[in-house]
């Protein structure tokens, strides 16, 4: 408390009432505590049964083209689950359609997004995925493997590759769809940053404009902090993930955005399976072993360079529901903030 910044806000929603607070309206690096405004922004306004959608279109060939397909078209959907059935699926539809052979050009549709390739306060040796709306298997290698599928099919591949607009006379052909709750736990538990970023994009599109970027997602944030009784002028909301050294939140927004899941059965019941576990799964699944936080305990964790995080639900021993928001920032070492985090659960838990 006297070296570090510190900030807390815990909540009994059982009681409606607050427990505690210190430096509650603290500006703060939240780190993948970001991912919770994120996920709960996105259940509240997508949806819990909202779904990623990547389409297959094409100029289908006549009788007297012999099974050549001139043009061909994907359509991205910002879909990082999309993989190895998903592809079989597409090249299995074209040689149904009678494709034996694909010329001239393919087109990719990545007007779902902007052409932004890194967040905003990104570092510049961060090893991440690239923002690429479309994805295989969360990686940015989808058109070696639909070449690969294409091939595996027995269907010849000889067009070039282009970015543009689905043709005019394109006729859809299929469609693979994920569920949020399919992103949403591996984006919670193990923190991943790319499904994150997909999130915060498929907000973006929210808005019906085409190539949607930040400050289309963002706008979508704000209007929920709006409705939580807060100004969204008092933070920044940089990316998706957290990783971005531009986040700046508070201690009292995560726990009153944490509050509104709750109040909202069917936000909560999706949110609550996809935060990790104390001592069981996830990030936090070696923390808090052998104490009474030990699977009470579900809540997200946040990690950058000084900067270290927790914010979720756990039951008091008087069987009350609580949510809280842990906020270290200034710490030398990540395992400080940890431990003063631990310390605060198992009294919470107690």
């Amino acid at each position: 408390f006297e070296r570090t910044q510190v900030g807390l806000y815990v909540y009994d929603l059982t009681d409606e009432s607050l427990l505690y607070a210190y430096h509650e309206r603290q500006c703060m690096r939240p780190a993948s505590n970001e991912k919770l405004v994120t996920a709960i922004t996105a259940l509240a306004t997508l949806g819990t049964d909202y779904r990623y959608q990547t389409g297959l279109y094409a100029i289908l060939p006549s009788p007297a083209d012999s099974g050549v397909c001139r043009s061909l078209c994907v359509k991205a959907g910002y879909d990082p689950l999309f993989a190895a059935a998903d592809m079989q699926a597409f090249a299995d539809t074209l040689r149904a359609r009678g494709v034996s052979r694909v010329e001239g050009t393919v087109w990719i549709d990545r007007s779902f997004k902007d052409d932004k390739q890194w967040g905003w306060g990104w570092c510049w040796d961060d090893d991440e995925v690239p923002l690429d709306p479309l994805l295989y298997d969360n990686r940015p290698t989808f058109v070696a493997h639909l070449e690969q599928a294409l091939q595996v099919a027995g269907i010849d591949c000889c067009a070039s590759f282009a970015d543009g607009p689905v043709p005019a006379r394109a006729q859809w052909l299929c469609s693979r769809t994920h569920s949020l709750d399919e992103v949403l736990v591996p984006m919670m538990k193990q923190s991943d940053n790319s499904m994150a970023e997909s999130l915060f994009y498929q907000l973006a599109a929210h808005s019906g404009k085409r190539q949607a970027g930040r400050k289309q997602a963002v706008a979508q944030v704000e209007k929920l902090i709006r409705r939580l009784g807060l100004d969204p002028d008092h933070y920044q909301i940089a990316d998706g993930s957290g990783l971005s050294l531009y986040n700046y939140l508070t201690p009292q927004l995560l726990g009153c955005l944490l509050r509104y899941a709750y109040s909202h059965e069917e936000l909560y019941l999706h949110l609550l399976p996809s935060l990790p576990v104390a001592a069981h799964d996830g990030t936090l699944r070696k923390r808090m072993k052998g104490t009474c936080a030990a699977g009470n305990v579900q809540a997200k964790t946040g990690t950058v360079e000084g900067v270290s995080t927790l914010s979720g639900y756990c039951t008091a021993g008087n069987g009350h529901r609580l949510c809280f928001s842990i906020m270290n920032q200034g710490i030398r070492h990540t395992s400080t903030g940890r431990h003063f985090q631990d310390r605060l659960c198992r009294e919470l838990c107690r």
